[in-house]
This record gives C-alpha cells, sequence and structure tokens, in this order.
C-alpha cells in the first residue's frame, strides 16, 4: 500500500514539510511531483526522481534524487524548484491573510517525464503553505499621504517595527511584512508607487514621504522605540540606504540586491536635491530565453562625474547588512555594496556587514519560494532577467532569512536596552 505523507500538512510558508513515501518496493524508481495555482491561475510544477531504500521508504530528508528539477538530498526541493507553466511569472501571494497556498504533492512509482491526463497518481496528498500565522493582524493604512499595510503580531508588544519595501515596479507587496510579523516584528508593507492613488510613475524620490510612513509606525502604540528597521530589495534598498543616510528614525538597514548611489530619478530631501547616475541602454543585453539583462546598463559610482550621486552612508546612524546575489543580473549589486563598505571603512565606521552569496539572484525572498529567474514587469514591453541558480539561490534564501531576523533582533531590541 503505497503511503505519501507531508508533516505538516499546513504551515506557514518559510516553514519546511516532511516528506516521506513508504509501502513501496525496496529500490523502487518513484516519480514525486508538486503543483500549485497562484490567484490568477497560473500553474506552477515541479518534479523529481528518487530510488526507495530496501524497505521500500524514500525520505526526502535523506533520499537523494537522482534527477529532475534537482539531484541531490533537498527536503524542500520540490518547493524551491518549482517553476511557472507559462513563461516568465512570478509566483507572488496577494491575499496573505485568508488564504494559503494550496501545494499538490503526487506519486508515480515509476519515472515520469510527461504529464498526462490518463494515468493517475499512485498516492497524493495536499499540503497548505500560510503567509501569516495565528493571532496576526493587519490594518490598511491610508494616513496622510502613506499607503500601505501593518502586520502585527498578538500580544500587547511592545514590537521592533519594521518598514518592508520593495522595487520600482510599484503597487503593495505584503506576503515578506505578513511572514516577517509571523517571526515577531510589527511591519509596514509601505507602498510607494503605482498604488492607489499614489502616483503611476516614480519621477523622484521624495524622502519625507519615507520619513512620514517611520513617523507614522513609531507614533503606533506597540511599536517599541525609539527607532526602526528598513528591510528591502532592489530600488527600495536603494531608497532603504538612503533613509539610513538621512533619517534619524532609522537604527536597523537592510539592503538585498541594491544600489548604493541614486539612480535613475532625482532624491529628494527638504532642500536638498541628489541627482541620479544615468542609466544607459545600449548596454542592455538579450539573454537565450529573450529576457532582457539590464546588469550592464548602469553608470559606475566610481568615476568622478557620478560623484555626486553616491550616497554619504558615512552619516548613517544606525547598522546596515548588505545581502547581495553573486548572480544577480539586474545590478551588479555585489560591486555596489562593496563600494559602499569601502566608504565606510574609510570613514572609520564599523557599523556595517555584508553577506554575499554565490549561485544567488536578485529577488532573494523567503525561504522555499522558487527561483524567479526572470519575469514580465509593469511597464515593460519585454520581461526582465533576475538570474540564479535553482539550489544556490533556494540555500542563500534559508540563510539570509535567519540573519534577517537575527539582525533586527540585535539592533533594534538592543536599542531600547541602551535607553
Amino acid at each position: 500500500m503505497f503511503q505519501l505523507t507531508a508533516t505538516p500538512a499546513s504551515a506557514l510558508a518559510d516553514d519546511s514539510v516532511h516528506i516521506q513515501v513508504t509501502g513501496l518496493p525496496p529500490f523502487q524508481v518513484v516519480t514525486l511531483k508538486a503543483s500549485l495555482k497562484d490567484e490568477k491561475g497560473n500553474l506552477f510544477q515541479s518534479k523529481a526522481f528518487y530510488r526507495a531504500n530496501e524497505a521500500g521508504e524514500v525520505d526526502l530528508e535523506q533520499t537523494l534524487a537522482l534527477g529532475g528539477d534537482y539531484v541531490g538530498v533537498h527536503l524542500m526541493g520540490l518547493f524551491w524548484s518549482l517553476k511557472p507553466k507559462k513563461a516568465f511569472q512570478r509566483l507572488l501571494k496577494q491575499d496573505v491573510m485568508n488564504s494559503p497556498f494550496w501545494v499538490t504533492l503526487d506519486l508515480y512509482d515509476y519515472i515520469c517525464f510527461h504529464d498526462s491526463a490518463t494515468v493517475q497518481p499512485r498516492a497524493s496528498q495536499m499540503v497548505q503553505r500560510w503567509f501569516s500565522g495565528p493571532g496576526i493582524q493587519r490594518k490598511q493604512i491610508r494616513e496622510g499621504r502613506v499607503r500601505g499595510a501593518l502586520f502585527l503580531p498578538p500580544g500587547e508588544g511592545p514590537f521592533p517595527g519594521v518598514i518592508d519595501l520593495f522595487g520600482g515596479f510599484g503597487n503593495l507587496i505584503e506576503f515578506r511584512a505578513s511572514l516577517l510579523a509571523t517571526r515577531g516584528f510589527a511591519v509596514l508593507a509601505l507602498a510607494y508607487i503605482a498604488y492607489e492613488d499614489l502616483p503611476d510613475k516614480l519621477l523622484e524620490v521624495d524622502l519625507e514621504y519615507f520619513e512620514e510612513a517611520a513617523n507614522l509606525l513609531l507614533a503606533y502604540p506597540k511599536i517599541q522605540k525609539p527607532g526602526i528597521g528598513v528591510l528591502s530589495l532592489s530600488k527600495g534598498a536603494e531608497i532603504a540606504l538612503a533613509t539610513a543616510c538621512y533619517l534619524k528614525q532609522v537604527v536597523a538597514t537592510i539592503c538585498i540586491n541594491g544600489f548604493n548611489a541614486v539612480s535613475n530619478v532625482p532624491l529628494r530631501y527638504r532642500d536638498l536635491v541628489v541627482t541620479p547616475i544615468r542609466s544607459g541602454g545600449e548596454r542592455m543585453q538579450v539573454h537565450i530565453s529573450g529576457a532582457v539583462c539590464y546588469r550592464h546598463c548602469h553608470g559606475d559610482p566610481r568615476d568622478e562625474l557620478n560623484r555626486q550621486s553616491v550616497l554619504p552612508v558615512e552619516n548613517a546612524q544606525g547598522c546596515i547588512l548588505f545581502i547581495v546575489g553573486e548572480d544577480d543580473e539586474c545590478i551588479d549589486s555585489k560591486a555596489y555594496a562593496e563600494q559602499a563598505m569601502d566608504q565606510l571603512q574609510s570613514h572609520g565606521r564599523s557599523c556595517g556587514r555584508i553577506l554575499v552569496y554565490p549561485g544567488a539572484g536578485h529577488l532573494i525572498e523567503p525561504p522555499y519560494a522558487p527561483l524567479c529567474f526572470a519575469s514580465w514587469v509593469r511597464g515593460f514591453s519585454w520581461p526582465s532577467l533576475w538570474g540564479g541558480v535553482p539550489a544556490a539561490h533556494a540555500a542563500a534564501q534559508e540563510h539570509a532569512w535567519g540573519e534577517i531576523q537575527k539582525f533586527f533582533r540585535q539592533h533594534l531590541i538592543q536599542t531600547r536596552s541602551k535607553l
């Protein structure tokens, strides 16, 4: 009797699931498949081939995958190797509070290369992947100019406060904020473009908007004073680095694959205007997949002509963690992070740290999220290349998620103890 089990069958999206198969003939070769549909109906699938041991068992914590979408021992390989059936789709959870992603696990007792409507799996199991835990509150934020969603853990607090920023393509992205809130942080997922009544295009970065958001977060009674953290990616990481430089409210900043200078559009803060480094579209490259690589399009902050665009990281009041993927095909994030570290050190500052992940791409997300190698983005006529090698990228996401939480606990909670 074939039996496929996944434990726990319902868990947070950043928790691992233990998958086992029992009741097989000794040394039987099997195929395990995973599939899910996102909220728009896009299908994502993965598969791997395994050989049972002499007891007729396959345990993904111990058994080597022989092939498929990955090889070797990978407990969560079926999750992080999920790929869109339709090219250039990114898996993004929209409703983080009311529904999980449903992942279907199927077992076939042979090497199954292709889907067939006529062949049924020998066993199946459904797994729920939730993006918020019990007791998490979500508050829609429409105060002053600020637009976003605040996620609060259960209890009285006070909780360390974090602003969560994504890239410059707009809308409100909540899945990382809701997961981080489940780990004990009060997190404001902050929109800054193409959401509700915010500008449709980013013509300039108005740092006073982000200062208003920081003050709003600190004004909530359950938020630990006196400072907050910022977690950020891509264009959001450039903005986060600017908040670290100019805003006294920001005492802990995490920049994932971002710039160390103002890029593409000006940055404005009160009477200060920082002109951007311009991108060079003529250095754009096209990947064999048809996606466009922008890594080489950006100006070099070290050029004398661009010095006025470099952010003064030496002025940061708090600590900064740079997380970079060496296989980032969007920007040369490692070089920019290293330049920022050199700048800190040349001013005698030791408040920076860099984590470099070989094989990781641009979109470093919470654990077990599938690699998005390339995807369509709003306002572009072609897909963008993000990069990454699946197994290495998955390992980076798992390690970085732990480091993100450690960093915020160390630098936000210490802030209170020093008072």
